[in-house]
């Protein structure tokens, strides 16, 4: 039976950060289900991405890798235009990623630092002993076990190792997203992301590397609109008549090249995000709508976070699990009031189910938080 340190769960953004931190000083297996990062919606990073990445000691590679400067926002939101920009940013602009190939580059730093990648792979069970952990693996080459003195979870929404641990997953809402990709013939030069808000729920957009286009729509899972993001083409031809975002695709000459896909949206908490011999990290400790623009930037900071707090862990620190649990939870109820404030502030369709319901967790929110 092979020896690890630690042992990672998902490959992904939280995943890697955590085993290239970890892997200078601990034995890391770092697992995957896919052999190669896959194309996904989720490629927005804020300014503030540019001190963690220079915490790692990645920043000036970073630069190297050519994605696109972002440098605000543009929201159609609550019957009013507006742009937030990043001129007084003291981190300067942010970036809109090609996504598949930042996951790569991160694992690639994982792997250059001494992890261990086995891909394709992934837990099957674990059995906690008196030294951490033993752990039946599913690969490529057929099953395996291995001993762990620390596991991670970083393996998305999820949290099928945290969940095997003995945690639980918190579900606030249904939210889904419909996405495509494409290419724009005369992409704007601008840099900004685009938000608008309709009856159903709300459309994103964002100009990638070599002019391709992002085009995205969230709604619930129940609603007919998330059927209709099924269906080749609707996305496309449905934001085509937005007032403004339709303006926008098609000065660019947006057209889609690829099929559309659906992925989980909503927000959701891992309860606790840690515990004795393991830890939480990314989607997988806790997932954020869309609309806050802070989920990779999660991944990041929570697999930094998760790193840090299992070195202390193998260093003896017994109480890096509670504070690292104990962070995760401050960081869900920040952001569960920014969401309430903006869902709350959109108010033209209230009265179709989708807006409905996020009104109505404004308010429990605002109830929660509200001064006795």
């Amino acid at each position: 039976m092979q020896q690890f340190d630690v042992l990672i769960q998902g490959a992904g953004p939280a995943g890697a950060c955590a085993a290239l931190n970890l892997a200078p000083h601990h034995r890391v297996l770092l697992l995957d289900r896919q052999v190669q990062p896959q194309r996904r919606i989720g490629e927005s990073l804020p300014p503030a991405s540019r001190r963690l990445l220079g915490d790692m000691g990645l920043w000036e590679d970073f630069l190297l890798q050519g994605h696109t400067p972002c440098h605000g926002n543009r929201s159609v939101w609550g019957g009013t235009a507006a742009e937030q920009d990043f001129l007084r940013d003291l981190d300067g602009h942010g970036w809109h990623l090609d996504r598949a190939r930042f996951e790569r580059w991160l694992r690639q730093h994982a792997v250059q630092r001494g992890a261990v990648l086995l891909a394709p792979a992934q837990v099957e069970a674990a059995i906690g002993v008196a030294d951490g952990w033993q752990l039946a693996l599913q690969g490529h080459h057929g099953p395996c076990h291995v001993h762990a003195r620390m596991v991670i979870d970083a393996g998305g929404r999820a949290a099928t190792l945290a969940r095997k641990l003995g945690a639980s997953r918190l579900q606030q809402d249904r939210l889904v997203c419909g996405w495509v990709h494409g290419h724009d013939e005369h992409a704007p030069a601008d840099g900004l992301s685009r938000i608008e808000a309709c009856e159903d729920g709300w459309w994103y957009s964002a100009a990638l590397p070599h002019r391709q286009r992002v085009l995205a729509f969230h709604t619930d899972a129940d609603l007919p609109a998330a059927r209709l993001m099924r269906t080749p083409g609707w996305l496309a031809t449905t934001a085509a008549g937005l007032p403004e975002l339709g303006a926008l695709l098609c000065s660019s000459g947006f057209v889609a090249n690829t099929g559309p896909a659906l992925t989980a949206a909503h927000s959701a908490l891992t309860m606790p995000a840690a515990g004795r011999g393991w830890f939480a990290a990314g989607d997988a400790a806790l997932s954020f709508d869309p609309l806050s623009s802070q989920g990779l930037f999660n991944a990041l900071y929570t697999g930094l976070a998760a790193a840090e707090a299992c070195d202390r862990s193998l260093a003896g620190d017994l109480t890096a699990c509670q504070g690292y649990a104990a962070e995760v939870a401050r960081i869900m109820q920040a952001y569960q009031q920014h969401l309430a404030y903006w869902y709350s502030a959109e108010q033209r369709w209230a009265g179709s189910p989708f807006w409905q319901r996020r009104h109505r967790l404004a308010a429990l929110q605002h109830e929660l938080t509200a001064p006795a």
